[in-house]
């Protein structure tokens, strides 16, 4: 079966639902939005601490695993990924985050003309609905919801007194450029209910006549023909189908999947195309390359005389007194994002702004998934924003249901191992005051014992696990190696755009759902733009 649109969207994630709204606006433009995964319409998707329940489940998560890693001790990390409309949005954690504006200003000055932070704000602001209104840095009335938490802890406001007295501020809003210091953050709920991208762009215009969205659609490959990419091939209920386009395809799978579905087309390094048996259509070496994530520490500590998560949650009248507190205002734990309280600031003085992320929480667990801890705790996860380690994501086989192998390479620089020994010790230090000394904690992970330098990067290496921010495998740039220009269209191939996390060229300081977001919009303008 064979049809024509002319535009093709590949995954219907954050970018991709963005993308197929703006795009299929002309009612004299035909699209073409396909999805591996199927629609959001289970539960779990749209309660805030669903989350438990999409990611490693398989209706809504890849269920990607990465390769065995030297800096964590041989370990092999879940690599959570959206397989749902909405993607990653779906079953995300929920923090609305910009990163600072030297990220941008840092990607054009890196080449990428038209990404500093002043070129991309009103990028940021037109799909903003912000709960206080409109004014210089945020947009009310677009698509994308930002509300305040709808829960509040009083071991993490002590947390957050317990910075303040080392120096870091206590701020109102962290999107606004420079988001060093400490605050609640602002998530994409309304009311209560998660808000995704499918929520926010395809559900009000899926009636437009001109718009075609398709799930359980998973593509098998780039149809290219004389240098132009033409199409995709796709399968969808065990049947092969080809979409053909008039004007552009654009991939929008993410971190793993754009590159990953690259190789399959033939489109990346010569030596991994032969190696899985696919025939080279066009060498790009940087393809998969490049990758960087956050790699997240979780220290957890016991207290004593203060309330945490644990102590209810474990227990059944509690989980039932949590339940029936979301039934009837929409607050309380049910509505909590992962990650409630947001810090950020330095690992050392020399640094021009704010490397660490800080997502505290309300309780403790082993890993991911697992039940909380019987006793009262809380965990301060912190992370490297600017990690040096790069990593790489390549296929293995050219069976397009094979995951590619994907290897973050996380502490494999010096200067990541150094960052990872002084973010434990400034945990350490605030902890250490009034604030938090009152309750008694008692570190028990990564535990008193690792002091010296050697023994800290041993500790960041068992404790230390993925924060689900991939980005930059298929990186804009104004170099020949760079695989998409800085319109994001596709060096040395016609017809083919990528607008999704990985073209970042270096990673943004905080989360990166909403950054996917302001590039899938400023690339709709784009490809509008030159479409006239």
């Amino acid at each position: 079966m064979t049809e024509t649109f002319d535009y093709i969207v590949v995954g219907a994630g954050t970018a991709g639902c963005l993308l197929a709204n703006r795009l299929s606006a002309d009612p004299k433009v035909s699209v073409l939005l396909l999805e591996a995964g199927g629609k959001d319409n289970y539960a779990w998707v749209h309660i805030p601490v669903g989350y438990l329940y999409c990611i490693s489940n398989p209706r809504t998560d890849w269920c990607f695993t990465t390769e065995s890693e030297a800096g964590l001790g041989g370990r092999s990390l879940a690599y959570p990924r959206g397989k749902v409309l909405g993607g990653c949005s779906s079953i995300n954690g929920m923090i609305y985050m910009r990163g600072q504006a030297r990220d941008y200003d840092r990607w054009r000055q890196m080449g990428c003309a038209g990404w500093a932070w002043d070129d991309v704000l009103p990028f940021f602001k037109k799909p903003e609905d912000y709960y206080r209104g409109a004014d210089d840095m945020h947009g009310a009335g677009g698509e994308w919801r930002v509300e305040e938490a709808r829960v509040r802890w009083d071991i993490l406001d002590a947390f957050q007194d317990a910075a303040e007295a080392l120096g870091v501020p206590k701020v109102d809003d962290f999107n606004r450029g420079d988001n060093e210091g400490s605050s609640y953050f602002r998530v994409n709920q309304r009311g209560g209910i998660r808000w995704n991208a499918s929520k926010a762009f395809l559900k009000p215009v899926r009636h437009r006549q001109n718009l075609r969205v398709e799930t359980g659609a998973h593509v098998r490959r780039l149809i290219v023909e004389e240098g132009r990419v033409t199409g995709v091939a796709y399968e969808q209920n065990g049947e092969v189908r080809d979409a053909h386009c008039r004007a552009e395809v654009v991939l929008s799978a993410g971190a793993i999947g754009s590159p990953h579905i690259l190789e399959l087309s033939g489109i990346g390094r010569g030596e991994v195309l032969q190696a899985a048996d696919i025939p080279v259509v066009f060498e790009q070496n940087s393809v998969g390359e490049n990758l960087q994530d956050h790699l997240q520490l979780r220290c957890a500590y016991r207290v004593s005389g203060i309330r945490t998560l644990n102590e209810q949650a474990s227990r059944l009248t509690g989980k039932a007194a949590i339940a029936l507190e979301y039934l009837l205002k929409r607050s309380g734990p049910m509505s909590m994002a992962p990650s409630q309280l947001g810090l950020f600031t330095r690992s050392d003085e020399t640094r021009e702004t704010a490397n660490l992320q800080y997502h505290v929480q309300p309780l403790s667990l082993d890993k991911f998934g697992d039940p909380v801890h019987p006793f009262p705790a809380f965990t301060a996860s912190v992370c490297n924003l600017r990690p040096d380690s790069r990593g790489s994501v390549h296929l293995t086989s050219k069976d397009f249901r094979k995951q590619p192998a994907i290897r973050p390479n996380y502490l494999s620089t010096e200067s990541d191992r150094q960052v990872a020994a002084d973010a434990i010790r400034l945990t350490r230090r605030i902890v250490a005051q009034p604030a938090l000394q009152r309750y008694r904690p008692e570190e028990f992970k990564p535990g008193p014992g690792y002091q010296s330098e050697e023994e800290l990067v041993e500790a960041a290496g068992q404790i230390g696990t993925t924060i689900f921010h991939p980005v930059g495998t298929c990186r804009m740039g104004a170099d020949e190696e760079a695989v998409v220009d800085e319109r994001l269209r596709m060096r040395g191939l016609h017809g083919l755009r990528i607008a999704d996390a990985s073209v970042m060229p270096a990673i943004v300081s905080g989360n990166t759902n909403s950054p996917t977001l302001m590039i899938a919009e400023k690339a709709a303008a784009m490809i509008l733009e030159d479409a006239r």
